[in-house]
């Protein structure tokens, strides 16, 4: 007997131990191997397909920032998704005009995707993305330039309007230094040269008239990116676009991101394709 209950637990841990994972992408579209942060249900099983969620994560992070944020495990389990948190550096997931071994785009869709689709059983249906800050923007912009691949997509705390001005305040009082739009000009070029702000979801949203997707954003009232959100909330009321918003109280800072994140998870759950 206790035998068989020594060998229920650590089947039980094994089980909990092997539902997130770390690999790496060798990228060629980015010329660097790539982590990849998984995390499956618990109960995980290869004869079903499951949702998919992308998360990204912010500007001076990595591909650890959610799973320090809230319980992925949680999520995965309480929604029966698969979260799929990929590094994505500081250059705000984007194919990069200035450096040619930064394709994000490009690795995503033609490495990170098939990658996911080839371990784990995904509905094909329902895949999801959602970001905090920086990956809030990546989010959106994938979305809206790919919007057919998502079935619906979401932001908090998005930095979501390629603004200099913006962005060297913003960086001054977090990093009490330019580095935000340093970035930004090594990956897109000297703002005074090229256009940053063709790229910035309410210019995507303009140029993409057919887009008619559902997205979901939110920001706390005392985020310095708040002027951004509901510049696009705005926007997307007066072409009539299903957006959903959130304005409430919080800061820019985890104890804020650790609650909004699960408004996203019950609109993903509420924008599911069923058979």
């Amino acid at each position: 007997m206790k035998n068989i209950i020594l060998i229920t637990i650590c089947i039980i841990l094994s089980q909990s131990l092997f539902a997130q994972r770390v690999f790496r992408i060798k990228s060629d579209n980015l010329e660097r191997r790539v982590p990849v942060l998984v995390q499956k249900p618990e109960n995980y099983q290869s004869s079903k397909s499951y949702p998919l969620v992308f998360m990204l994560h912010g500007y001076s992070e990595n591909y650890k920032q959610w799973n320090k944020t809230t319980n992925l495990k949680k999520l995965a389990t309480d929604y029966q998704m698969i979260l799929v948190c990929p590094e994505g550096f500081v250059n705000y997931y984007l194919n990069s005009p200035n450096l040619k071994n930064f394709q994000y785009e490009d690795f995503f869709f033609q490495e990170l995707v098939p990658n996911i689709e080839k371990k784990y059983s995904i509905d094909t249906k329902n895949i999801f993305i959602t970001g905090l800050s920086m990956g809030g923007y990546g989010a959106l912009s994938l979305f809206i330039k790919h919007s057919s691949f998502f079935n619906a997509a979401a932001s908090t705390s998005g930095a979501l309007e390629l603004d200099y001005e913006n962005f060297k305040e913003i960086s001054l009082k977090f990093f009490e230094s330019e580095r935000m739009t340093k970035d930004l000009e090594m990956t897109l070029g000297n703002q005074k040269e090229n256009d940053w702000k063709k790229l910035s979801i309410s210019s995507l949203l303009e140029n993409n008239r057919d887009f008619n997707k559902e997205f979901f954003i939110d920001c706390g009232l005392d985020d310095p990116l708040l002027s951004n959100t509901i510049k696009i909330k705005d926007l997307a009321l007066s072409r009539k676009l299903p957006v959903r918003f959130s304005i409430q109280a919080g800061k820019h800072n985890t104890e804020y991101w650790a609650k909004s994140i699960e408004y996203h998870f019950v609109y993903f759950k509420q924008h599911l394709k069923m058979e």
